[in-house]
């Protein structure tokens, strides 16, 4: 079964062919069309869903602007396509630069220290990590404990080419553990020569590879982004479900060791015309609500 993603640019679909496949499309983390869009955004692709809703909004009030391209890769993508001036997908090159990048504070203080940016803002947070399984829970899980347990097999974001969400469930799976006299030893696999059979690594955009690797088997429970999971189970109704590590379902309360990720946002050289009007749009009260809307918050709440 290939899960079926909807489209999510940042204006209404065009009347034109459309290219792809399921499981080979590599380019479903970039949006819109880099000719018309008079402002380009990077942005880490966790809490695409929301960003797209703000980018439409935003256009609605600025139709001049005529397109946003935005790209929501992992950070270490977005670094290089900065520093290269664009990005190979495939045999397409796409150069672009970005106005606006939004992503954890650790990188773009990365940005700050190269020169490309001055400084940037607190713009959302995470509600916590949560456990994601097929609909029905087939092996019965019920929370860390079960993750100890031969049968199952867990799916992580890769070490390597995901670091900075890696670091969080996996020192959030820790802390749980502990807290409740447990070793999960296997999570010490790096993907690498120390490979584990218990853990099915995403390869470059676990946002994307982890639905898909409980879909096709490849895993049996996912840690991963509680507003994550919310889209899933939002937009593949009847494929998942979430386990909370804290809190209800869908009201996470997230327990004690369960990481809370931060996002910054800020501009890169001068933002060209539009980039500083879309930060402060993005501190906007409308911005929050969208996404709370789909379970992230603002730092400060």
């Amino acid at each position: 079964m290939s899960l079926n993603w909807p489209r999510e640019t940042a204006v209404a679909a065009p009347e034109a062919f459309c290219w792809q496949h399921p499981e080979s499309n590599i380019c479903l983390d970039f949006h819109g069309d880099p000719r018309r869009a008079r402002l380009v955004v990077f942005s880490d692709g966790n809490h695409h869903m929301a960003l797209h809703e703000s980018l439409r909004l935003y256009l609605t009030r600025h139709e001049e602007v005529q397109d946003v391209f935005y790209v929501t890769t992992p950070p270490p993508v977005l670094l290089e396509a900065l520093k290269r001036g664009g990005v190979s997908i495939g045999n397409l090159q796409v150069s672009v630069t970005p106005h606006v990048f939004i992503s954890p504070p650790a990188v773009l203080e990365q940005l700050v220290s190269l020169g490309y940016m001055n400084g940037h803002r607190p713009f959302m947070r995470s509600r916590g990590n949560v456990l994601l399984v097929r609909h029905g829970n087939p092996k019965r899980i019920e929370g860390v404990a079960d993750l100890a347990r031969e049968d199952v097999r867990l799916f992580l974001s890769n070490p390597h080419t995901e670091r900075a969400s890696n670091e969080v469930y996996v020192a959030s799976l820790k802390a749980l553990a502990a807290e409740i006299g447990i070793e999960l030893d296997f999570l010490d696999a790096d993907g690498g020569t120390n490979f584990s059979q218990r853990i099915c690594f995403g390869q470059r955009i676990h946002h994307r590879e982890a639905p898909q690797a409980l879909v096709d088997g490849r895993a049996d429970v996912a840690m991963i982004y509680y507003h994550l999971a919310l889209r899933y189970v939002r937009i593949f109704p009847g494929v998942f479900d979430i386990i909370p590590l804290g809190g209800k379902a869908l009201d996470p309360q997230p327990a004690p060791g369960n990481a809370i990720s931060t996002f910054h946002a800020g501009i890169v050289g001068d933002g060209g015309d539009w980039g500083a009007s879309l930060l402060d749009f993005l501190m906007d009260h409308e911005v929050g609500m969208i996404y709370r809307q789909h379970g992230l918050a603002r730092p400060d709440e």
